[in-house]
Order: structure tokens, then C-alpha cells, then sequence
């Protein structure tokens, strides 16, 4: 296994806060919680597309899309969390699911 890079880490840490979502966490939370999902799913989009990884690209870039906070995807308190639960699973086992 190749050794985990920074971007690495910042999906860990962004598995983190998506999992602390789970909790009851005040209204701003969710929304920083959000800009922060947004804006890193675009950096992992880009250099997916640098690594010629474009099924991951778009993915990356879809997520950035279904998260950004300013037009809102109403899923739904319960479905919000299953998103979340699979996105952190997802940012958790891509490093290890990396290629040699």
C-alpha cells in the first residue's frame, strides 16, 4: 500500500465531521458542514482528474454538487444521514482501496 498523502487525511477528517452530523448538532453546523463537504469534493474532483481517475471525478464532482448550500437538495433529515454514512464509508476506505 502506497503510504497516505494529505488529501488522504483531509477525507478522514471530512469523514469526521459527516459522521458527527449523525448527532443533533445546531442548524449552522449542517451548513458549514456542507460548504466544507463542497469545496473539498471539488479539490478530490480535480485531482482525480489529474490522476486520469474520471469515474472518481465525477463522483467527486456530483457530491460537491448534491452538498453545496446554496440551492438546497431537500433529502430529508433520515436520508441526509444515510448520504452522509456512505460518503464518510466511501472518504474512509479510498486510500485503501488505492491501486499499487
Amino acid at each position: 500500500m502506497k503510504q497516505l498523502g494529505i488529501l488522504d487525511y483531509i477525507g478522514f477528517g471530512l469523514a469526521a465531521l459527516l459522521l458527527l452530523c449523525l448527532l443533533p448538532m445546531p442548524y449552522g453546523y449542517y451548513i458549514l458542514v456542507r460548504f466544507v463537504t463542497a469545496v473539498i469534493m471539488v479539490i478530490f474532483g480535480v485531482n482525480f482528474l489529474n490522476d486520469k481517475r474520471i469515474p472518481l471525478a465525477i463522483t467527486a464532482f456530483v457530491i460537491a454538487v448534491l452538498f453545496q448550500p446554496f440551492f438546497k437538495f431537500g433529502l430529508g433529515r433520515v436520508m441526509w444521514n444515510v448520504v452522509d454514512v456512505i460518503l464518510a464509508a466511501g472518504l474512509i476506505a479510498l486510500p485503501f482501496l488505492r491501486k499499487k
